[in-house]
This record gives structure tokens, sequence and C-alpha cells, in this order.
């Protein structure tokens, strides 16, 4: 029953990135087709999402639509913890004078989820969005939240971390994590090559704001990026820094 619940929740999640993509009304068929879902069960969630106010059909017969309902809600709960304007400037500022993908990472458990993305207008680039997570410690941006942490609290996380072997990079062992840490107080930055998603590289630092921890990573192709992270960290710091003055 538990995974008929968690599959359920999820197939709610994707209908609403399923519209969001589609930008139009859609019949019940139309999603279990476009989704590969069985109609049977799509028919039984488009039903329940509508009883609910979820989804509401703006034209006779002409399928459903997301209500307003999902933006109310998604309003209420960024009021409840807004991202400090300064944060989304400096999002900005460290995009526009680096040229690559930039996100503000929060986190999540054994990962570290992005709650503000600005993506690199570059044609080879790092694809991301917020809510996408990276494991917290084979990424530069989940490295940063580490470091914000006591030992202790991070001694109990590597326990619950699955260490699967990613890449060849792919940091191993909480001694390995641990070690990476250190070198990262010492050189003012934390790095990264292609640990978790391949050709690609960045830099992070910590973002502290009281009562949260959080990190801001440049990341970029490996191509481009690689040699590059001492001069993008060095940018990153210079922004970062001034936000604290």
């Amino acid at each position: 029953m538990t995974n008929l619940i968690v599959r359920q929740a999820a197939n709610a999640l994707q209908i609403l990135e399923y519209f969001a993509e589609r930008q139009r009304p859609a019949t019940a068929a139309e999603i279990a087709d476009d989704l590969g879902w069985p109609r049977s069960s799509t028919f039984k969630l488009v039903s329940t999402l509508a009883g609910l106010g979820y989804l509401y059909e703006p034209h006779a017969r002409g399928g459903h639509y997301p209500s307003p309902r999902w933006l109310e809600l998604a309003e209420k709960v960024a009021h409840g913890d807004p991202l400090p304007g300064e944060l989304q400037r400096l999002l900005r500022d460290v995009a526009a004078e680096t040229g690559e993908t930039v996100a503000i990472s929060a986190p999540a458990g054994t990962f570290a989820m992005f709650v503000a993305v600005r993506e690199s207008r570059q044609p080879v680039r790092y694809f991301a969005r917020v809510g996408d997570r990276v494991p917290i410690h084979a990424s530069s941006a989940g490295r940063a939240l580490l470091a914000q942490m006591p030992s202790e609290e991070r001694a109990n996380l590597y326990r619950k971390i699955d260490f699967t072997d990613y890449s060849v990079t792919t940091p191993m062992t909480p001694e390995r994590i641990e070690a990476d840490l250190t070198q990262a107080a010492a050189r003012g930055y934390h790095q990264s090559n292609a640990e978790y998603t391949p050709d690609l590289a960045g830099v992070a630092m910590p973002l502290t704001l009281p009562a949260r921890r959080l990190s801001i990573v440049v990341v970029g192709p490996t191509s481009r990026c690689l040699a590059q992270r001492p001069a993008l960290a060095a940018i990153l710091a210079r922004h970062v820094n001034a936000l604290k003055a």
C-alpha cells in the first residue's frame, strides 16, 4: 500500500509537470497516452484532482487544465520561506559575469536540492531546474552544505548515504569526503569534476544566513570550466563577500 500511495503522489505531480510543458488543456485519454499510463487509473486520478479543485475544464469537453489553486498554494508556501531578494540578485549577477549556470542549494536529506537556478545562455550548458537534486557528498554544492554542519551531524548523515560509484572521481568514503572538506577550507571554495554528472565541473561556496544552510554553485561543461575553476571561484567569492559586507 505504501508503494502505491507514493506512486499516486508522484503521478499527481507528474501531471502538473506535464501541463507545464504542454501549456494547453488535455483530456484524460491524451494524458494517459502521452505519459504511457493505463487509461483507467489516469481517468481516476484526473477525476480526483478535478474533484479537489486542482484541475478544471476551460472549455466544455475540451479537456482539463490546472486551476489557479496550484498557484495560490505555491505563493503561500513561498511566502512562508522566501529566498531573500539579495540572494536572487546574487544569482543573477554571478550568472551574468561567469556566463555559466548558477544555482542556490539547500539540504534535502542525503541530497542538495536546487531552490533557485539561473541557467547559462550558452548553447552547451548545464541544464538545471528548481527542485533538481544532486548527492550531497558527490557535488561541490552539496559539500558546501556539509561544511556548515557539525562533525557529529555529518557522521550521522554519512551512515545514510548510498555510496554509489557514479564515476572514477566520486568520493566513496566518509574519510574521503572529510579530506575534501579540509582541502576546500584551505582553498577557500569547494570544487567538483564529473563526480555525479559526466562532463560537468563546478565551484561552490557556503551561504550563511540566520537559521538557514544554503550554498551557491557555478557549474558548466568540463571543456570550458575545469581549468577555469579558480577564476570562477574568484568571481563567486567577490560577489559572496560583497553580500556579507
